[in-house]
């Protein structure tokens, strides 16, 4: 009986990289597609939700919940104000500290908004049990990580699927 030999470190490197890059592509595509449904796009989405979750929130935080400069944050803040979704408003502590929250439309908006992952994606993770939910989601957060810059790594989250 002849054993499969393994794949060189090339060729695995090389399965990564078009793994990544497919990815990739499927995020491209959905994003797009959020876009045409709802004209938001997925970083301005990533930071409602953010704000969602974290409750009246600084600009620094969310940053690093949706893993995005703060300049980037301030960009989307500013846009995402500009259509009525968010309110900013300055700490009445730190006057430097500016917090934002969700109005009612930024409410509307999420509850109205699709999923970010197709639902078909998310139908065939339900099906797997949940520690191999638990290793996807390890394993995603770790590739994360060793392709961020050292300073935006982040502690993996298994359990977020």
């Amino acid at each position: 009986m002849s054993e499969i030999p393994l794949p060189s470190a090339a060729d695995a490197n090389e399965s990564l990289v078009r793994a990544v890059r497919r990815i990739g592509q499927a995020i491209d595509v959905r994003s797009r597609e959020i876009a045409r449904l709802t004209g938001l796009t997925l970083p301005q989405l990533l930071v409602l939700q953010s704000i969602r979750h974290l409750g009246e929130v600084s600009t620094r935080a969310i940053s690093r919940d949706v893993s995005m400069s703060p300049p980037t944050v301030v960009a989307v803040l500013d846009r995402l104000e500009a259509r009525g979704l968010i309110v900013r408003y300055r700490s009445t502590m730190d006057r430097r500290i500016v917090h934002a929250r969700l109005t009612e439309p930024g409410h509307k908006a999420l509850a109205e908004s699709p999923d970010l992952l197709h639902a078909d994606v998310l139908t065939r993770l339900a099906l797997l049990p949940a520690n191999e939910r638990r290793q996807i989601a390890g394993a995603v957060a770790a590739l994360a990580d060793l392709m961020s810059p050292p300073d935006m790594a982040s502690e993996p989250d298994p359990l977020s699927l």
